[in-house]
């Protein structure tokens, strides 16, 4: 689920998501981590993933996930399910980081001085090291907040101070049901 504006890191961790048919994984195939690279990265990237990739995709969304869930206190068990404690996903975001090492590099075009950021290792790996490097600011300081709709496990950065679901579908649902629950009948 691509929803607009979000940093690339939560475009990762918003790779599960949910519907009325159940939990959905983005990720769960190779031309579906493909596709889903070129959509939010580049396309010669993604053509360059392979199947032993994938693996390195799970962990680091796993993750970022149990990080979000730590720092926005989701009460979601969907939504937070995680092998990893927070100390164990905080190593794996520090490893992947450290995996694809960038350095910044001065460049002169004519009378232009510009900057670049040259990384070393695979294409997974630089992928890997950017989305870690960027999950950095929206886990400490961005304002991080988990989708409390019915059934929903995605997280999103609040951009709008009244803003409180990831899309209006939510938003929606979460309207239908405090409805529903305000006017049940009594049994």
């Amino acid at each position: 689920m691509l929803l607009p504006g979000e940093p690339l890191p939560v475009h990762l961790m918003n790779t599960v998501w949910a519907d009325r048919a159940g939990v959905h994984d983005t990720l769960a195939t190779l031309d579906s981590l493909r596709g889903w690279l070129a959509a939010v990265h580049d396309d010669a990237t993604a053509q360059r993933i392979t199947e032993n990739d994938i693996p390195h995709f799970y962990t680091l969304r796993a993750a970022l996930r149990r990080l979000a869930a730590h720092r926005t206190e989701d009460p979601r068990a969907r939504a937070t399910a995680s092998p990893l404690t927070p100390g164990q996903a905080v190593a794996a975001v520090n490893r992947a980081i450290t995996q694809s090492p960038a350095s910044p590099q001065l460049t002169l075009t004519g009378h232009t001085l510009g900057s670049t950021t040259t990384s070393k290792g695979s294409p997974a790996a630089r992928v890997l090291a950017c989305v870690a490097t960027q999950a950095i600011p929206v886990l400490t300081t961005a304002p991080l907040q988990a989708c409390l709709a019915p059934a929903c496990v995605v997280y999103f950065t609040k951009d709008h101070p009244r803003r409180e679901w990831c899309s209006t579908t939510c938003g929606n649902r979460a309207r239908a049901a405090r409805h529903y629950n305000r006017h049940k009948p009594t049994p």
